[in-house]
């Protein structure tokens, strides 16, 4: 029987009972295994040369060495190494600052489960990952920002028609909505949307928002 890759996952916080808490989440899961966890910047620089993790998961708020300082230094150790922010609603500023430093997405401290976990999957086959509660202001923020992980030509990766649909979900259009302005179904939208998911490779509507602008398909946020 062919034994299941799981992935390594570093963690770094500096509340003891987060920590705790998410080390007790990650160690639950069988796809994931927890190979350390930092309670300060110093400490996840250090850890992270000793442990080689496929995922770093930080805060952004430490002490010692900070976390946008931390993945600087990560970054700079190895390029390659994928890392995930925690964040908090009040961060919107600290978490552009993570992206421009080398993280691959974020999530919030109090998201479900299955998210933390759809967010360690994402980063590790390297998409980018964004907090399903991600605020229209911190979208304006990272379009703004230098961050852009896809550098891709997607003019012609979209039919006219999943450009117009993907114009509208920017817009905030609900399935029903869209479907009434294109003269479609609700259900046939909702499999446009599942298409254009894929070929983004995001998973939430933040995402086909950030990748749309920053490859041109939308404007709105770039005035």
């Amino acid at each position: 029987m062919e034994q299941l890759t799981r992935i390594r996952v570093l963690i770094a916080d500096d509340h003891d009972l987060f920590r705790d808490g998410l080390s007790l989440l990650l160690m639950n899961e069988p796809t994931v295994e927890l190979v350390g966890d930092a309670a300060n910047g110093k400490q996840l620089v250090k850890l992270a040369k000793e442990l080689n993790p496929d995922i770093i998961l930080t805060d952004l708020k430490m002490p010692e060495i900070d976390g946008i300082e931390a993945i600087k230094i990560l970054k700079q150790n190895d390029p390659d190494i994928k890392i995930i922010t925690l964040s908090s609603f009040d961060s919107d500023a600290m978490v552009i600052d993570a992206l421009e430093a080398g993280a691959m997405g974020y999530i919030i401290k109090n998201a479900e489960r299955g998210e933390i976990i759809d967010a360690i999957k994402m980063v590790y086959t390297g998409s980018p990952y964004y907090c399903k509660t991600t605020s229209g202001r911190l979208v304006k923020l990272i379009v703004r920002s230098e961050f852009n992980p896809y550098k891709v030509d997607a003019s012609k990766l979209f039919s006219d028609k999943e450009k117009e649909i993907i114009r509208l979900i920017c817009e905030e259009k609900t399935s029903k909505e869209i479907g009434e302005l294109l003269f479609m179904s609700s259900r046939t939208v909702e499999g446009h949307r599942v298409k254009i998911l894929e070929k983004m490779n995001v998973k939430t509507t933040a995402g086909i928002a950030i990748y749309a602008i920053k490859n041109g398909i939308y404007k709105a946020y770039q005035e």
